[in-house]
């Protein structure tokens, strides 16, 4: 029942009464999918918003509520909501900081616009967890300043990470230079140093990562720092780049993904002994034709499919990597781009390139029709979801390729519901098709009730407004609670079972 009740909460078409009578029994669960319908009345909002927190946090979320509706002494976790929300009173935030629980301040430490007297107040709180998720949200330059000499490595590795931290501090971060030794990491706070923590730690509660370590520099936690500094994006380049040589792989690469180094740089890194390095370099949009015609010929699997997605391929590489790289079934950035007369060319290609071509969805009437008419069917099934055929060249992809395709001609949005009909029909059936199917907005309910066959097209198809009011009640006695709900969801659901389904 109580998924039953779940789906009800979501269906568009249950009367103003019923979300009434709904609001009345509604547990936790139930109050907050509630919540989330639109067209709420405000008594509605009021009773779901007074009854239960987690209603009102969503509602405050959706700005449905504010300030003047929620008392944070008892509704604490509503009144962060607002506050994240930048909806809040700063008497609740200097409410919070002075005397919360700890998990209500590690919230308050990350909402935006904190007054100055709160942030100075969260940057000196005994718990690591509250000054490091202030280190790792603040916007304002003194409290990061600040925050960067802390004694522990973990709020460290917060500001190193936050983009509004200073360049010179996160330089400063990488460097050392300028700031107190730390004096405590999450390895010497629970070991006695030196200690390296065991890959394999038969521990069951231990929560230190494999390979901690610190034998009193924090070596593992100033690691961590260094890795997020060098994945921020305000960190000037050249702090960042003396770690291109650096031992770590992490750190390489996170340093091969910049797209501010110097040509030099990303030379050197063009040449690291590690696959995932220069693999990263190579969908990194930052680098030239030259290091893009070296990577091309890279042995690295990852690196050819990953250089296969860069926005600046020559047309050439581009179809070298088709016949090389596996990309899978999506729209490489170097085809979106292309102009009328490359892609004139590319349609001319080897079929893999034209089956990469006929994922555009955008392409040419006359380019369209020819992919669809292609002897290779990977090319066909590539282009059948392409918006503007005809009702007969999708019945001709069928025709000529036929299982292959078929996934593809249903999931075309002009696909008839004549045609869609037909391929539901399909034997033995086509898994994907009927899942496709099951989605289509012309999807008739022969169709879909052939549909409800497959047990991942089931639900989708129990909350499709064409299913037979009938099947849709039949459902709601369903074994899978997914299908269950989306059934309850329907729209179609008649009102007097909609009716009586609520307590």
């Amino acid at each position: 029942m109580h998924h039953v009740l779940c789906g009800l909460a979501a269906n568009p078409s249950l009367p103003p009464d019923l979300v009434d009578r709904l609001i009345a029994v509604a547990d936790a669960d139930l109050a907050e999918a509630l919540a989330c319908r639109p067209g709420l009345s405000r008594a509605q909002v009021s009773a779901l918003a007074t009854g239960f927190e987690a209603a009102a946090v969503r509602l405050a979320q959706e700005g449905l509520v504010g300030a003047d509706d929620v008392d944070p002494a008892v509704q604490p976790r509503a009144a962060l909501a607002l506050l994240e929300e930048g909806a809040g009173r700063p008497e609740w935030a200097r409410l919070f900081a002075a005397d919360a629980p700890v998990e209500h301040r590690e919230r308050l430490a990350g909402c935006p616009g904190l007054p100055p007297d709160v942030a100075l107040t969260l940057a000196a709180d005994v718990e690591v967890g509250v000054v490091s998720e202030l280190a790792l949200w603040t916007t304002a330059p003194e409290v990061a300043a600040r925050l960067a000499r802390h004694p522990h490595t973990e709020v460290r590795r917060a500001v190193a990470a936050n983009e509004a931290t200073p360049p010179a501090l996160l330089a400063a971060l990488l460097s050392g230079e300028g700031l107190p030794a730390a004096r405590c990491c999450p390895v010497c706070d629970r070991r006695t140093s030196p200690f390296v923590h065991d890959p394999h730690c038969p521990e069951p509660d231990c929560d230190l990562p494999p390979g901690a370590a610190c034998d009193g520099s924090h070596e593992s936690a100033v690691h961590r720092i260094h890795q997020a500094a060098l994945g921020n994006p305000a960190t000037p380049a050249a702090a960042a780049e003396p770690f291109a040589d650096h031992a770590s792989v992490l750190l390489r690469q996170e340093l091969a993904a910049r797209p501010d180094l110097s040509p030099q740089v990303y030379a050197r890194l063009a040449d690291d002994s590690v696959p995932w390095v220069r693999a990263r370099l190579a969908e990194n949009p930052a680098i030239g034709e030259s290091l893009i015609r070296r990577l091309a010929t890279d042995p690295g699997h990852d690196v050819r499919r990953r250089l296969a997605h860069h926005p600046s391929l020559p047309l050439d590489v581009l179809v070298h990597l088709a016949g090389v790289a596996r990309t899978g079934p999506c729209l490489l950035p170097r085809l979106a781009a292309a102009s009328p007369a490359e892609v004139e060319e590319l349609a001319a290609s080897p079929a893999v390139v034209r089956m990469l071509l006929a994922q555009r969805r955008n392409l040419p009437d006359d380019i369209r029709d020819a992919l669809a008419h292609d002897p290779d069917a990977k090319v066909v099934k590539s282009v059948a979801p392409h918006p503007g055929l005809s009702d007969a060249q999708l019945r001709a992809m069928v025709e000529r390729h036929g299982a292959q395709v078929v996934a593809g001609v249903a999931a075309n949005p002009d696909t008839t519901p004549a045609l869609l009909e037909h391929l539901a029909r399909q034997r033995p059936p086509v898994r994907k098709a009927l899942r496709e199917i099951a989605r289509h907005r012309h999807a008739t309910a022969p169709a879909l009730l052939i549909c409800l066959t497959d047990h991942r097209a089931r639900p989708l198809a129990a909350g499709h407004p064409h299913l037979p009011p009938r099947a849709i009640v039949e459902l709601l006695a369903d074994e899978d609670w997914q299908t269950v709900e989306a059934a309850a969801a329907n729209p179609s659901l008649p009102a007097t079972s909609m009716a009586d389904l609520v307590p």
